[in-house]
């Protein structure tokens, strides 16, 4: 896409947040809730990696719902609604930004290339939804077990502590 000066600021922020009502994963743009209130002391490089696990979780829950959506008719669809995106975007992260722009047109899905009645749009949303965040609360748990799990194979027990001093 040829929006480069503005793409630098582009967040996956989708408008919805859920993470100041207690969420420990945004219900809209599937963040985790430090990520969201850290995004802009993020540096470039802690950006690209909160893209790319984003961009993983689409490609593996939307892609497979889309099995007649066409790519190329998809980001001429982007290019013509003039829907940002990063030039790095992923193939579910493009058909997630055709599919969010139909689920509130939906007279534009037809054009969308997305292979797409304009009556499946609010089912498929509703269900990618679904599958979608509890990916991403899977995710989240999984990321957390992990943080913990090294927390104690590297903070001595409190006994051993106890014991040198």
């Amino acid at each position: 896409m040829t929006h480069s000066r503005r793409i630098a600021t582009l967040t996956p922020c989708a408008g919805r947040c859920s993470t100041v009502f207690g969420d420990a994963v945004c219900r809209g743009c599937r963040r985790f809730n430090h990520e969201v209130i850290q995004w802009n002391g993020y540096d470039a490089a802690q950006r690209y990696a909160v893209w790319k696990r984003l961009d993983a979780q689409l490609d593996q829950i939307l892609v497979p719902m889309l099995p007649l959506a066409q790519l190329p008719l998809v980001e001429v669809f982007l290019e013509n609604k003039r829907i940002r995106c990063l030039e790095t975007a992923s193939v579910g992260r493009k058909f997630y930004l055709a599919l969010k722009y139909c689920e509130k047109r939906r007279e534009a899905t037809v054009d969308s290339g997305l292979g797409l009645d304009r009556k499946q749009v609010k089912a498929l949303w509703d269900e990618f939804e679904r599958r979608v965040i509890a990916l991403a609360n899977a995710s989240y748990d999984f990321a957390w077990l992990r943080a913990d799990a090294m927390r104690q194979h590297l903070t001595p027990s409190q006994q051993t502590c106890d014991d040198i001093v």
